[in-house]
């Protein structure tokens, strides 16, 4: 108990550092492709993260969460383009009912296990982008549609949205915010009771531990972070097309996923920060680059189970062990 509430107590002041730090970074960066790069990573991030916590808490892998990628620009497109709701009801309405439906979906698809689960969210994923591609009267089919976007939204003025640092920074502060919830859900009890769920399903149902309702809800959070992740992309873009629903963009976030290291919580977007630089990087000097980066995810899996966030984690806590033995200055942890 007296661990949980130190590891809670961290994560405030660890934020407001990481917010800090990103804010003061982009200020120093004059290029407006170098922010836009990193917005982008910046939303994956995010998108990554939702799946992490799927991997983290209940050791389940999806392929289908670019639907809630997806949807939460679709509907928000649809009700601005309808004139039905304002834009901050819109985005409010379209985070509510992801969580209302991935919590329904979730009491029926996390009774079934592994490789199952993951084609049965394949399968839903696809479903979504099949209905988008289709339905040309309600989303435009497979030219996707435009997002009108009022001239202000939640007091700040649209124009003000679309310049690189403040977009930059509005999606730097969702993503810390993102981390620090899921690093505070980690340490609740719902975070303890999905890990014994996902360690041995049978032991704690023995136990009496209710073992239905914690899944879905860890699948309802996965579903609300990727659904963030999706309306400041509509905001970034100001459109929306079937493609974000392709089961492919699930996979490349599951890379992500991968690279960074799904065990710790910051992991998983480190990964998609890595995959945004070296798409950008490795890009200039190669136009087959997605495959270079295949074979840094081979090696990463191959050579360590818990990703780039994994290794790191290892060698800083290898170095503050060694540092007194060497005579160093022994390092304070946070």
């Amino acid at each position: 108990m007296k661990s949980t509430r130190t590891s809670r107590s961290r994560i405030l002041p660890w934020s407001v550092l990481a917010v800090a730090i990103g804010l003061a970074g982009s200020m120093a960066i004059s290029s407006a492709i170098m922010l836009s790069l990193l917005t982008q990573a910046a939303i994956y991030a995010i998108f990554a993260s939702g799946i992490g916590v799927l991997l983290r808490q209940s050791g389940v892998a999806s392929f289908g969460h670019a639907a809630f990628f997806g949807l939460g620009g679709y509907i928000i497109a649809i009700l601005l383009n309808d004139g039905a709701v304002s834009a901050e009801t819109a985005v409010i309405l379209a985070l509510v009912g992801i969580a209302v439906f991935a919590f329904l979906l979730g009491l029926v698809i996390v009774r079934v296990p592994g490789i199952a689960f993951a084609m049965l969210t394949l399968a839903f994923g696809q479903l979504f982008y099949q209905l988008a591609s289709n339905s040309r009267s309600l989303t435009g089919g497979a030219d996707g549609m435009t997002i009108n976007w009022p001239n202000s939204l939640f007091g700040v003025s649209f124009s003000t949205l679309l310049d690189q640092h403040v977009l930059f920074g509005i999606c730097w502060v969702a993503l810390v915010l993102s981390l620090a919830a899921l690093a505070w859900l980690r340490h609740s009890r719902l975070g303890h009771v999905s890990e014994a769920i996902r360690d041995n399903i049978e032991r704690a149902s023995f136990i009496g531990i209710q073992t239905l309702i914690p899944r879905a809800l860890i699948f309802a959070v996965s579903a609300i972070i990727v659904g963030v992740a999706g309306a400041l992309s509509a905001v970034n873009t100001g459109f929306i097309s079937p493609e974000s629903l392709h089961w492919s963009v699930s996979g490349s976030a599951l890379m992500m996923v991968v690279v960074g290291g799904y065990r710790l919580v910051w992991g998983p977007a480190f990964g998609a920060i890595v995959f945004f630089l070296a798409k950008d990087w490795i890009g200039d000097y190669a136009d087959h680059w997605l495959a270079l980066f295949g074979i840094a995810l081979i090696i990463v899996v191959v050579f360590t189970d818990a990703g780039i966030s994994g290794a790191l984690n290892r060698l800083i806590h290898k170095k503050r062990k060694g540092g007194p033995a060497n005579g160093a200055v022994a390092a304070v942890k946070p």
